[in-house]
């Protein structure tokens, strides 16, 4: 138990830094925040936890490819934050956007024979 407390703490520990971040310098946070932190933790926990290197390229590869649907995200966002859209409204508009994006292009890769 503690040692999945730990893992927790950890974790967040890196999204509070870039909260903090953010709060002095827009682009740093992002930079930041675009490293794929969350996928390197999730592979050290994986590999930590059952040294499942075949596990940790299975994931690896799904990453690689919802990548791009991914983006959609961050393209949304700031349009509907723009169009003058509250934050917490243009948040889930951008999620369920996102969601519908991922479902339509998994349908894509499936139909060309790719699978994550």
């Amino acid at each position: 138990m503690l040692y999945l407390i730990l893992k927790a703490l950890l974790t967040g520990a890196v999204v509070v830094a870039i909260s903090e971040i953010s709060k002095r310098s827009s682009l740093l946070a992002a930079v930041l925040a675009s490293l794929p932190l969350t996928s390197v933790l999730a592979f050290i926990w994986m590999y930590w936890d059952s040294k499942d290197v075949a596990g940790i390229q299975s994931l690896s590869y799904g990453i690689f490819w919802l990548v791009i649907p991914s983006l959609a995200f961050f393209l949304l966002l700031p349009l509907l934050l723009k169009a003058g859209i509250r934050f917490y409204p243009a948040l889930l508009l951008a999620c369920l956007s996102t969601s519908a994006i991922y479902w339509v292009y998994s349908l894509a890769l499936n139909r060309m024979g790719i699978e994550i």
